[in-house]
């Protein structure tokens, strides 16, 4: 009879342990399942809704500001600079209280011009702001 140990050294390993490989495959797989829906940025939100009816906006309240890529901005196309824009602005929101603009940004301006932009609004006091897109074509 021989020992455990003399039969061991003498036979070849013929077969791969796969056991610590099914291990960690399993280990993986929870932790994606688990990070998986942190990594989703939507929410599914529902939105409140009011009976409260909001007059429709004409559109002699309605005013255009845009800017192009250079910077320059147009109140009703006119150039303006951002100065004088917000003393136009604040005039137009003395006169008219129920103003509402409409801010056309070029697609390749930076962020920060437009938040500058939205700024001067704000200043004016003014808080009926859009600003307008186009829907991407397929």
């Amino acid at each position: 009879m021989r020992r455990y140990s003399q039969r061991q050294s003498l036979s070849s390993l013929s077969e791969i342990n796969i056991t610590p490989l099914l291990d960690l495959a399993f280990v993986l797989l929870i932790i994606f399942m688990i990070t998986t829906p942190l990594l989703e940025s939507t929410m599914s939100l529902i939105i409140p809704s009011s009976g409260a009816k909001t007059p429709p906006v004409t559109t002699s309240q309605v005013k255009t500001i845009s800017i192009d890529r250079n910077e320059a901005i147009r109140f009703n196309n006119q150039v303006v600079d951002l100065e004088s824009l917000t003393t136009q602005l604040s005039e137009i929101k003395r006169a008219n209280p129920d103003v509402a603009v409409v801010i056309r940004p070029d697609r390749d301006l930076p962020v920060q011009k437009l938040i500058t932009l939205m700024d001067a609004l704000q200043r004016a006091q003014i808080m009926k702001v859009g600003i307008a897109t186009r829907a991407e074509q397929k």
